[in-house]
């Protein structure tokens, strides 16, 4: 897959900023786009058969996602983000996660944990890095769910946004995706008990351990360079 072929698929709709927004956020996330690249938007433009307005628009929507950066000389470039960036995502995560889960788990239906259940299985089938991203983004969007705090939801899903192009390389290529699905089957089985302070235990280990292996990476990735 490559642009063009997701520049294909939004223009068989219709093309609006948050429909290229769309194309541009997967391209960055599967790598199409690298971290530090150049987005020229005339050649995106072209690319979508639409004027450099819509597209404009959706390089501000991925500023504000934090997958672009804009500048005012050198146009749109792939966000880097550092260590010490990533260690400070995480941190926000754990306080915001921790707060969506003590109050969704006291609102939990049953069809709440068969739902989060069945992510869990077809995250079990796959080992397409793509699939298991957004299938581990709608297993804690299902448990943060009944929380019912729409905004808290809407940022907790921008910072995982940030981190998902690395995620994905994670679950790949450093042996994280086996651990990172025990302890997904361990919270279940805690929101399933409806034990907040064990789910909130286990929720916050598992931020805190990915982050952990993500900064690892990430300093070792800056000083190969």
């Amino acid at each position: 897959m490559n642009l063009n072929d997701l520049a294909a698929n939004v223009l068989q709709q219709r093309s609006t900023p948050d429909l290229i927004a769309d194309a541009l956020r997967e391209a960055i996330l599967c790598g199409i786009f690298q971290e530090g690249q150049s987005l020229r938007q005339d050649e995106i433009a072209t690319q979508f058969g639409v004027s450099r307005i819509p597209v404009r628009e959706a390089l501000k929507q991925l500023e504000a996602e934090g997958l672009v950066t804009l500048h005012l000389n050198r146009g749109a470039i792939v966000s880097v983000l550092t260590a010490q960036e990533v260690q400070e995502i995480c941190e926000i995560r754990s306080a915001l996660e921790v707060k969506a889960m003590q109050l969704a788990i006291p609102k939990f239906r049953e069809t709440d944990i068969e739902k989060a259940a069945v992510i869990l299985e077809a995250t079990d089938q796959t080992t397409d890095a793509g699939v298991l991203a957004k299938l581990n983004w709608e297993f804690h969007a299902t448990l943060y769910a009944t929380a019912e705090r729409p905004r808290l939801l809407a940022m907790i899903k921008t910072l995982h946004i940030n981190c998902d192009r690395y995620v994905r390389v994670q679950m790949v290529h450093m042996d994280y995706q086996e651990c990172s699905q025990k302890e997904h089957y361990q919270l279940l089985d805690a929101c399933r008990q409806r034990d907040t302070k064990a789910a909130v235990r286990l929720l916050k280990r598992h931020i805190d351990t990915a982050g952990e292996q993500l900064i690892i990476y990430l300093q070792q990735k800056a000083q190969k360079h």
